[in-house]
Formats: structure tokens, sequence, C-alpha cells
């Protein structure tokens, strides 16, 4: 085949690769605008061009053959590869515009990269931004979001990174219930305080501290159970007890007096949720200057108890 034959295939073999992407013909045709039979016909239309069958459909799924496999392949680096053409002369010329979508865990969403977006809506009048608020795993590729903030050891592989900060927990606790109650002096003492966890899982009121070589593991116990943040912040402040707290939620309490660390010279180290924090975008050569812009304003407003290596 060549060239000016492939040219009228070039929007069936982009639709092919959406459908790959998103699974159904519903999915995909939402996602470009079209209706699940024009995505359908598309498909029929190019398998009859390349002389091959891509997909073998049942009415619940698609699965690729052989054959589809591979072409998926080239049509997803052929997408790329325009996605980065496109980029590439967007980023030559003229100032960020658009829209940029990015995703946070909900309470990270609130406290921290909420209060950011209006510095940079004010800086860069000609974008606008979608901040999704979601506990979920998004994926940058598979979800269409341009940037995606997510709490992990280290990036997953076939996208691209940066670290936005570190995510530390302690406890804390209101100046009056420690007045009331005493101040704990290790660990241990814990076991005789009111402590406010999340009771997500049934081992998540047994915290784990470090501090140099020694670890200590406790079994708490409370009144108050809350998966929320907030909640358990308002609770603490409140003085129902010691919450362990992401260090973002409890900076501007801390700040003002109206919580406490307790035993600072510990750290709480929590089984999930914790360690550096990345965004995470798709591996293209060339950004799109509002992505970009974006990226670069996070990293450089990131408050000192959330940046790169705090």
């Amino acid at each position: 085949m060549n060239p000016t034959d492939l040219l009228p295939l070039l929007p069936d073999l982009a639709t092919f690769a959406r459908v790959v992407e998103a699974g159904n013909f519903s999915i995909a045709a939402r996602q470009l605008g079209s209706t699940p039979s024009t995505v359908s016909r598309q498909m029929q239309r190019l398998e009859r061009a390349l002389g091959t069958r891509l997909l073998e459909r049942s009415t619940r799924s698609l699965r690729l053959t052989e054959s589809g496999a591979e072409v998926y392949q080239h049509c997803a680096q052929m997408v790329e590869a325009a996605a980065s053409a496109a980029e590439a002369a967007s980023r030559l010329t003229g100032r960020p515009h658009g829209r940029v979508s990015i995703s946070a865990p909900i309470s990270f969403a609130q406290s921290v990269i909420h209060p950011l977006i209006a510095g940079f809506l004010r800086a860069y009048e000609e974008v606008a931004v979608q901040l999704i608020f979601t506990d979920r795993d998004v994926d940058p590729v598979r979800d269409s979001v341009d940037i995606v903030i997510r709490p992990t050891p280290a990036p997953p592989p076939g996208l691209a990174a940066r670290q936005l900060g570190t995510l530390r927990w302690m406890p804390c606790a209101s100046p009056a219930y420690l007045l009331a109650r005493g101040a704990p002096k290790h660990p241990k003492d814990l076991a005789r305080h009111d402590c406010i966890y999340l009771g997500e899982t049934p081992d998540d009121n047994r915290w784990a501290f470090r501090r140099g070589a020694q670890t200590q593991t406790v079994e708490v116990r409370g009144r108050y159970i809350a998966n929320d943040v907030g909640a358990r912040r308002d609770a603490a402040l409140q003085a129902w007890g010691i919450a362990s707290l992401p260090e973002f939620a409890a900076t501007d309490a801390l700040r003002e007096g109206l919580l406490v660390r307790v035993l600072p010279e510990w750290s709480l180290e929590p089984r999930a949720y914790s360690g550096p924090v990345w965004m995470l975008y798709p591996p293209n050569r060339f950004l799109a200057p509002k992505v970009r812009a974006l990226i670069d304003w996070l990293a450089q407003q990131m408050p000192a108890s959330t940046g790169p290596g705090a």
C-alpha cells in the first residue's frame, strides 16, 4: 500500500487506537464525539482495507487478534507522533491557552492543589483548569487526563514524571487535650490515650513508628474513627484525641499553635499514601504549553512542608 492509498485510512487507524484503549465501541465513540455505529463501520472499513481481522467482537467485550495487536502498536505510535507534532507547533507559537486537566487524591487536592490554582489562573489568563478530586488510580493515557498527582514509591513505567513533594504523617493533638491528658513520651504511651485513626482496614489502629534504627508498633484506641483527613483534623482541634494526619493537612494549625505534633522525635510510618508525590503525564516529547505551565507552577509554588525531599 503506497502513501497515497494510506491517507484516507489515517482517521480509521486513529479510531482503532482509541477503541483498543477504551475497551469498547460505546466509550470510544463518546470520547471521539461520535456514535457506536459510526465507530463500528470505521472498524469494518479498516479491516477490509488491511485485509485482516483486527478485533474479535462479543456482546460484552472486544479482544485483539494477533494482527490487531501488532497494528495497534503502530497506530498508538502514529497518534502519539501526531500529538507531538501539534504540541511542538503550539510550543513554538504563542502563550499557553486552552483547558488543562489534573487529578489528585481528594484530601491532597483540597489542602494543597486547590489553593494554588487561583494564582495560576491569574498568571495564565488564557488557560482553564479542571481539577478532579478522586482517590482512585487515574491513568493519564487511559483516562485522558493531562496531569495525575499520585503518592507512590516510584513512577509507573511508561509515564513521564516529576516529583512534586514528599508526603509525611504525624500524630497531632490540641494543647487543651495534652494539658488534660499529658503528652506521650514514647509511642507505647499512646495505648493510654484517645486516638483518632482511619479505620479503613482492620489494622489501621496499629501505628508504626521509627526513630533511627528503633521501631515501635502500638495498638491505639479511641472513640472516634474517620477515614477523612479533614474530619480527623477537626476532631483533634476539638480536643477529642490524638489524630494521625498528613503533614500538609496539619501545617496551618501547627503554625498557629492550634495543634501540637506529638512524639516529634519519632516518625509515623503509615502503610500507604505516604512517601514521594509525583506529577505523572504521558511521555510525549513535546508537552503542550498549558500543561508545562501548570507543572512548572505547581513545582515552584508547592508549600515547603510537601516540597521535594521534605
